[in-house]
């Protein structure tokens, strides 16, 4: 039972890899900026900032991206 408890505090400490890290952290600014959206918009803000709206549009699939890639690397690593 050691031999499982060993790998298992090894990447525990080592954390997540960085591409996943990377990809979490641009999904979450990209989920704020879909919401900053939704929210102005509710408030009866018509003409968003463009560059809000290519935000919301393109970092929240791009970090969606970059953690299922992550992901797959992982598990072939594996």
């Amino acid at each position: 039972m050691e031999t499982q408890a060993e790998p298992a505090s090894k990447t525990a400490s080592s954390g997540a890899p960085w591409l996943m890290r990377l990809g979490v952290s641009l999904f979450a600014v990209g989920m704020v900026a879909v919401l900053a959206v939704f929210i102005m918009f509710a408030v009866g803000l018509r003409n968003l900032p463009v560059w809000l709206s290519a935000a919301a549009g393109v970092i929240t699939p791009l970090g969606l991206l970059l953690g299922l890639i992550a992901l797959v690397r992982e598990a072939r690593r594996k």
